[in-house]
């Protein structure tokens, strides 16, 4: 760390929504609009910054070495004193955090602002905790900022009332609550073993770690895999995330969807950073877990998406079906597949959160019972569907819900992976990545895996479209129920917005994977972190008798 005053910006992440959460406090309620400038200004200046770390992290262009930043809390050295690190990957989150959070709190700002007190303080104490974790450089800081994030999602989980957003909520806060015991017993057996909790010292201590207290280390570790693995919804500890998404308010569905890849983000640091090629004996710790598990993730959220009626829990299996590729994706262990998984994280991210934004529109004033009537219908079939059709005919499509439709599509083609969309290309990088000789080990097992998480990916795919096609028939072309919702453009803008990147993204794959296959070589070569964390040297203050 430097006295420039640029390299300040990596704690800006963490100050900006801290101090605007805080002076938000001490305005009155009723002042919805000057809370929303407040509100919606340090959201625009995380993404401002954001945006400036992304191109610092990306260095000067491909093949060259990542500008890594490394930012010494109270100008201690490493590992005696609190670091933040910025690479190319805690770069890519911040933007895609600060991305989502724009879109949430501006589709916030028609309705959900107002639905219940303290929202914009506990929606910036989130974003400040979601940045704080991709930030962080030590295990113990992970702790308090993924505290931090979860208690403020305690309270956007149960915003605006309602007995089924209750139980929901009372459900996810008991299931994390258990899973922060194991994130702290990890913690603290890790520590007990190693004698640090700064991540770029533990890579360097545990291939040192003697024979008997391995066993200690790596049940630390498996204690803490599984608290993230919890987050990260990995099957069978998935069970309470699609019941408490769809209860969610919009905007909170829209950002747990990127809470969801916190728990994928820290497994793939930590799995690459500590239990990567050089840690020795724990080399490889917990990756066939990550791969079996995901395979098995992947399969129950198909399974769950196909099997979905409403809107809503449809969502939130596709959040199981991103995970599920995620998590399988890193436990195959290959560069090349890592770089898809970081393009498919992108893409699934922007395409969930403008999906569940989108429901919140779509069902607007629509009937609770249409959707049992729907599916009643479809079963039995109706004797009477001639003579509504032939009364129906002439009847215009409005153009609130031709845009909606639009968006619908988009999403659709988004889950399902199909082209022209990102999502079809960050599927196709995956898939070729694991069919390249290079990247394969050999061996039975490994064609067995391989063959297995490419079928699961397709029929993923395929279950998606049909989800969709299913869903978009009964709300867009046949509804029960044809009540046209009342929507304002400031909840349009973000969805189109979100869809716009990721037609983007489609646009400009080609240097979004440059970006991404740098990304992937550096997590697979961690001595570049390591040294570039233990080796920063703090500001030296001014000599003895220069300020006389």
């Amino acid at each position: 760390m430097t006295g420039n005053w640029t390299d300040h910006l990596m704690i800006a992440p963490i100050l900006l929504p801290l101090v605007a959460a805080g002076a938000l406090l001490f305005m009155n309620e009723r002042r919805h609009a000057r809370k929303a400038m407040v509100s919606v200004g340090a959201v625009l200046g995380l993404l401002v910054v954001s945006i400036a770390l992304l191109r610092s992290a990306a260095g000067t262009g491909p093949g060259q070495p990542a500008a890594m930043g490394v930012y010494l809390l109270g100008n201690w050295p490493a590992p005696f004193g609190i670091v933040l690190v910025v690479d190319r990957l805690s770069a890519m989150m911040l933007v895609l955090t600060s991305v989502l959070g724009l879109a949430a709190l501006v589709f916030a700002l028609a309705r959900w602002s107002k639905a219940g007190p303290y929202f914009h303080s506990l929606f910036l104490l989130l974003l400040m905790g979601l940045n704080g974790a991709f930030l962080t450089g030590d295990l113990f800081n992970l702790f308090v900022f993924f505290e931090v994030l979860l208690a403020a999602s305690y309270g956007l989980v149960l915003h605006g009332s309602g007995l089924v957003r209750v139980k929901a909520g009372l459900h996810y806060i008991a299931i994390n609550l258990a899973s922060s015991f194991l994130f702290l017993i990890g913690v603290s057996l890790i520590y007990g073993v190693a004698g640090t909790l700064n991540m770029a010292d533990l890579a360097a201590r545990i291939p040192t770690v003697a024979a008997e207290d391995r066993m200690m280390l790596e049940a630390g570790a498996a204690l803490l895999g599984v608290a993230f693995l919890v987050k990260a919804g990995m099957w069978p500890l998935n069970f309470w995330l699609p019941t408490t998404y769809s209860a969610a308010a919009a905007p909170a569905a829209a950002m747990f969807a990127i809470m969801t890849k916190v728990g994928i983000y820290i497994l793939l640091r930590l799995s690459l950073l500590l239990f990567g090629d050089g840690a020795g004996a724990s080399a490889g710790l917990g990756g066939d877990v990550l791969l079996i598990g995901g395979l098995a993730t992947l399969s129950f959220g198909a399974i769950g998406v196909l099997a979905s009626q409403a809107m809503g829990r449809l969502a939130g299996y596709s959040v199981l079906v991103s995970s599920g590729t995620l998590l399988a994706a890193i436990g195959i262990g290959n560069a090349g597949v890592t770089a898809g998984a970081l393009f498919y994280l992108v893409s699934s991210t922007l395409a969930i959160c403008a999906f569940f934004l989108l429901i919140e529109l779509v069902e607007r004033d629509q009937n609770p019972a249409a959707d049992i009537l729907a599916v009643t219908m479809e079963a039995f079939g109706d004797d009477d569907d001639e003579e509504e059709a032939e009364e129906e005919v002439g009847i215009p499509f409005q153009a609130t819900m031709a845009i909606l439709g639009i968006g619908f599509a988009g999403c659709a083609l988004l889950l399902a992976g199909l082209p022209p969309l990102s999502g079809f290309i960050a599927k196709f990088a995956i898939l070729t990545a694991i069919f390249n000789p290079d990247g394969i080990g050999g061996g039975v097992l490994v064609s067995t895996v391989t063959w297995t998480f490419t079928a699961l990916l397709i029929l993923s795919g395929l279950s998606a479209l049909i989800a969709m096609t299913r869903a978009g028939v009964r709300t867009f072309w046949a509804p029960v129920d044809r009540t046209v919702p009342r929507v304002h453009a400031v909840e349009i803008a973000p969805v189109a917005m979100l869809l716009l990147l990721c037609a983007v993204l489609t646009v400009a794959g080609g240097p979004v994977m440059e970006y991404m296959d740098e990304t992937a070589r550096s997590l697979h070569a961690p001595e570049g972190y390591v040294d570039g964390v233990l080796t920063a040297a703090p500001i030296e203050g001014p000599a003895v008798g220069e300020g006389r």
